[in-house]
This record gives structure tokens, C-alpha cells and sequence, in this order.
């Protein structure tokens, strides 16, 4: 009785302290937070308190109630019974001591939801925000015996992924402060998990009543929640697990589910090392099984090659999503070649058709796509086995040197540069630059004599496969047009395949990387720079004899005339008269006046 007697006292004064318009001034804010924590008495004022906490709220008093009702919380935090056990002592109604512990747990997750709303909230002062999320990180911290409270930290992030608005100050705040600490990054693949996998599930069924409804604004809330977890995903920092270090933990225990730290250091580290994969792996798979919008789907296959693929306990699990994106074609296959590589090179992943999937790729827009640089050093390098058959690198070969008639000029240099290290590494190839027919060999005397019909090339561009492409009986013609180009740089270049390259020791491979970022800009400049020997006059060397020269008009002739003819025309009242001159001086008009 005298309890509730006290706290009807404490409310009636909270009312009077209001001010006439209902609102209370910092002044009043402040002296409701040093009643609460001072007597159990005035536990009526964090209801008060609590409702100042929003992102309307004026930002001096929520800023003052946040910091009174932190105060008042973290040395309860220990007392504070778990969310069933408070429901079942509100239930039984009889002991005080419960019934204090389940008001304080009610009161507890609703200062939680509003530290979530005022971190996660757009219209929140970035001051507000910085300063709820480290009291939330603080209750995260301090659980019972020094545990981490993944339960809150998992609402933090599930109202992170679910919010419709951007969450990128939210996100740099959080990884420039706390992702620093290992413990921080495991529970947050963990919920990354179970958000992953609760929304696949939702995804699924939504998008059969989708169907069915014909709506497709849950497809379009499904894809702002996988941006969420992409952008989420990429804040966490790559940890590099193959140099010794000692890990920084943001609890007192750790990943440690019992309570107890390990004694070991060397076991500890191995131990945190082996979960954190795991959980990165999981939270990763779970990821990627999403149906990921066009925009982040190019941006996984950009860097997965680099932060996803070294740091997974088994990279071979990834084979389903690489080889499902390289059979898409197009930009998709190009950028899936990375990680898909790294699979094939260092993980022993098997794909039966890789060059058949790598020949499909060489289309004109490969050499206008943001990322070519990577795709073509990845070819350059698929392209350097020795063990390569002559058919599939004549294939290639004739299909580069193909695309070197519609590429511009900077795709042209890359070409040269690559048809060169191919005539280099494949000596058995070397015919496509000159063929030569052995007098004994009577085969080859025969194909030989046969009438070819002039401009036919045996070459099938567009055949698939490598193998019935025609390769090895065509030859590399295109690459003698380019002598002609119209961009010096690339006319000049090609001048590099002349060589013998079937001698290695005096020839060198020729980096792609330095070809491989070029483009009309780069050309330009490196043109500009270049020292010119000899600039173009505007002027004949020579006096010309003619308007037109011989060879551009077979059969015709363009020459003086031999013998003196003599015309009169007149033209009005004047008379032109023409007189033919002879061999050695040019015909003259002479204006004669009538």
C-alpha cells in the first residue's frame, strides 16, 4: 500500500511540474532523471521519460532523458529477468519483487524499440543518433556474466535491413565504431543469417501470391531490404586470417557461449578464426540464394573475387553461383569470370565448357564494358597454358584478330597485344601470319592449285564451338588491314607482329594491363604527347601534273595533250579563245576581248 500510495504521489507531481501547454522544459526533464535514479520511489518518471525519446522530439530533452534512462538501466541490466520469465511473473501476480522485474522488463524493450527508431530513423539529428546507438551498443555489452546480447544487437539489425529509407549514416557510423571488434562482426553474419533466410522464405511466398494478385510492390520492398543487406554486408570489414593477431572483442566474453574465456591463446585464436569463417560462409550462402536485383548482382561478381571467396571456409560451395552467372553471357559472364577462375586455379573446381563459354564472350561491347580491364587480363592469362590445343588457340587468334575491324582503337592495341603473346607461347600456330605450301607434301600442293574464290575466308565467325570454327585453315588477314587503320598508334603497333616470335629468346610477352584500361581518351593524349619527326604540309612537294593519279583509275589516263588544238567559244561579248600548248607545257585559256 505504501508503494502504490508513493507512486501516485510521484505522478501527480510529475503533472504539475508540466507546463500549461502539456510539454516539459530541460530544466523539469532533468529533474524527473535525478528522481529516477534516485529512489525506487519516482520509477513512474521513465514512462514520462521514455516518451520523449523520438525523432520529433525537441533534440536538448530527448538527448537529457536518453542519458537519465541509460543511467538508470545499465546497473539493472544484470536483474532484469528474460522476456518469458517476466510474462510468467506477470501472470502469477503475487511476489512484489516479480512484478517490479516484469514492469522493468516491459519498460527495458521499450527504451530498445526506441534507441532502434531513433538510430535507424531518417529524420533523427545525427547527435541523437550517434549517441542511442552507443547506449544500445552498451546494453549489448553488458548481458549477463559479461555475455554479448545477440537478441538485441538481431532487432538493431533486423530494423537496420527493413528500413525503407537509407541507412548508409547509420551503416559508416556503425563500422567506423564497432566493426572494428570481432565478437561485433559474428553476430552480425549471424543475424545477417536468419534475416537472409526469413526473407528468402517471404520472397517465395509473396511472390506466388503476387501471381496470383498480379502486384509487384512487395517485389520492390524485397529489393530495398537486399540493398540493406548487401550495404551491411560490405561495412564489415575483410579480416585477413593468414597473418597472426590477436582479435578485439566488444564484450568481456566473447564468442564464448558458456561464459568462460579460453586459456589458450594459440586455441583461442584458431577457435575464433574457424567460427568466424563459418559464420561468414552461412551468412554469405544465405545471401546470395536471394533473388539479388541487376545492380547488386554486378557488384557481387565485381569483388567476390577479393572479399568474399578468401576469407569462406570452403570456396567450393560458390561453384553453383559462379557457374549459373558465367552461363548467363553477356556483362554477368564477364564479371563471374574472376571468381570463377580462382575456383578452377586454386580450389580445383572442374568446368567442362569453360572455353567454349570464354570463346562465346568475345563480342564487340566486351571492349566497351566497365569492367574489361579485369576480363581481359583473365583471357590473357586462361590463354598462357602450354598444354592449350593448336585448334583453340588459332580459335581464338582468328577470332580476336576478327573483332579488330569493329573494336575502337584502344580494343585494337589490346588485340595486337594479345594475338602477339598467343603467336609467342604457340609456335603451332604460327601459319596464320604466313602460309607456305611444301612442294613434297601432295596434299598441300593440291588445296593449293584449286581455284579459291577471291575474298572468302574459311572462317565461321559465328560458330560456337572453337573446333568447327575453321580456324586452322584461314589465316590472319585482318590484322594486315590494320596496317591501314585510321589511328597512328594502332598502324604503328602492328608493326610488333612482324617479328619472328617463334624465337622466344629474342622476343618478350607483352603486358596486357598495359593495354587493358585504354580507351579513346588514352589514345588521344598518348598522340598528343608523342614528338613528331616530320609534320604534314599543307602544300605539294611537287608541282602535281595531274588531278588524278593513275593507279586510282585503272585504265585510264591522265596526261598532257600531245597535239595544239585551238577553240574559239564565245561567250557573250567576249571571246574566249583556248590554245592547246604542246607536250611540256600545261594547256593555257586565253580571254581575247571581242
Amino acid at each position: 500500500m505504501a508503494k502504490s500510495s508513493s507512486a501516485t504521489a510521484t505522478a501527480s507531481a510529475t503533472k504539475k511540474r508540466r507546463s500549461r501547454d502539456g510539454t516539459l522544459t530541460l530544466d523539469e526533464v532533468k529533474t524527473l532523471g535525478c528522481e529516477l535514479l534516485s529512489s525506487r520511489a519516482h520509477l513512474n518518471h521513465a514512462p514520462a521519460l521514455l516518451k520523449l525519446l523520438s525523432p520529433s522530439a525537441p533534440l536538448d530533452l530527448a538527448l537529457e532523458a536518453l542519458i537519465s534512462l541509460q543511467s538508470f538501466f545499465v546497473p539493472l541490466i544484470p536483474s532484469i529477468p528474460s522476456a518469458s520469465a517476466a510474462s510468467t511473473a506477470g501472470d502469477a501476480g503475487s511476489d512484489p519483487e516479480l512484478v517490479f522485474g516484469a514492469w522493468l522488463r516491459q519498460r527495458f524493450d521499450e527504451l530498445v524499440a526506441a534507441l532502434v527508431e531513433l538510430s535507424v530513423s531518417p529524420h533523427s539529428d545525427d547527435t541523437i543518433r550517434d549517441v542511442a546507438l552507443d547506449a544500445l551498443m552498451d546494453f549489448v555489452k553488458l548481458g549477463k556474466d559479461g555475455k554479448f546480447q545477440s537478441a538485441i544487437y538481431h532487432k538493431f539489425l533486423h530494423a537496420v535491413v527493413h528500413s525503407a529509407d537509407s541507412v548508409d549514416p547509420l551503416l559508416e557510423l556503425l563500422g567506423s565504431k564497432y566493426f572494428k571488434y570481432t565478437d561485433v562482426c559474428y553476430f552480425t553474419y549471424t543475424s545477417v543469417d536468419k534475416i537472409a533466410n526469413s526473407l528468402s522464405t517471404k520472397a517465395t511466398d509473396s511472390g506466388k501470391d503476387d501471381v496470383q494478385n498480379g502486384s509487384d510492390g512487395s517485389e520492390n520492398e524485397c529489393a530495398i531490404f537486399i540493398h540493406n543487406i548487401y550495404n551491411l554486408l560490405a561495412h564489415v570489414p575483410v579480416m585477413d586470417y593468414q597473418r597472426e593477431s590477436t582479435f578485439e572483442m566488444w564484450s568481456a566474453v566473447g564468442l564464448s557461449s558458456k561464459g568462460e574465456k579460453d586459456s589458450s591463446k594459440d586455441s583461442s585464436t584458431t577457435y575464433i578464426k574457424k567460427k568466424i569463417k563459418l559464420k561468414f560462409t552461412k551468412a554469405w550462402l544465405s545471401f546470395l540464394k536471394l533473388p539479388l536485383p541487376l545492380d547488386v548482382y554486378k557488384e557481387v561478381l565485381a569483388s567476390i573475387h577479393q572479399n568474399v571467396i578468401p576469407s569462406m571456409s570452403n570456396p567450393a560451395i560458390l561453384c553453383d553461383f559462379l557457374t549459373r552467372s558465367y552461363d548467363i553471357g553477356g556483362v554477368i559472364s564477364v564479371m563471374a569470370l574472376s571468381g570463377l577462375f580462382i575456383l578452377m586455379t586454386q580450389h580445383g573446381l572442374e568446368y567442362p565448357k569453360f572455353y567454349e563459354k570464354l570463346y562465346a564472350l568475345l563480342t564487340p561491347a566486351v571492349f566497351m564494358a566497365k569492367h574489361r580491364s579485369v576480363f581481359l587480363q583473365l583471357l590473357d592469362t586462361c590463354l598462357k597454358s602450354s598444354y592449350l590445343p593448336a585448334y583453340l588457340a588459332a580459335a581464338f587468334a582468328k577470332r580476336l584478330s576478327r573483332l579488330a575491324l569493329s573494336v575502337p582503337p584502344a580494343g585494337a592495341l589490346i588485340i595486337i597485344a594479345l594475338i602477339h603473346n598467343l603467336l609467342r607461347r604457340h609456335p603451332s600456330i604460327n601459319f596464320l601470319v604466313h602460309w607456305e605450301v611444301d612442294e613434297n607434301d601432295a596434299n598441300a600442293t593440291v588445296e593449293a592449285s584449286r581455284p579459291k574464290k577471291i575474298g572468302a575466308d574459311p572462317f565461321n565467325n559465328d560458330e560456337a564451338d572453337p573446333a568447327k570454327s575453321g580456324a586452322m585453315r584461314s589465316s590472319l588477314w585482318e590484322i594486315d588491314t590494320l596496317r591501314h587503320h585510321y589511328s597512328p598508334a594502332v598502324s604503328r603497333f602492328v608493326a610488333s607482329l612482324e617479328e619472328d616470335l617463334t624465337v622466344r629468346a629474342k622476343t618478350t610477352e607483352m603486358k596486357i594491363t598495359d593495354f587493358s584500361s585504354g580507351s579513346y581518351a588514352t589514345v588521344f593524349r598518348d598522340e598528343v604527347r608523342r614528338r613528331i619527326k616530320q609534320v604534314p604540309l599543307a602544300f605539294y612537294r611537287s608541282t602535281p601534273t595531274s588531278l588524278f593519279q593513275g593507279p586510282d583509275f585503272p585504265g585510264w589516263t591522265f596526261g598532257y595533250q600531245s597535239n595544239s588544238t585551238v577553240g574559239t567559244i564565245v561567250e557573250g561579248n567576249e571571246t574566249i579563245k583556248t590554245v592547246g600548248a604542246s607536250d611540256s607545257t600545261p594547256s593555257k585559256r586565253l580571254r581575247v576581248e571581242a
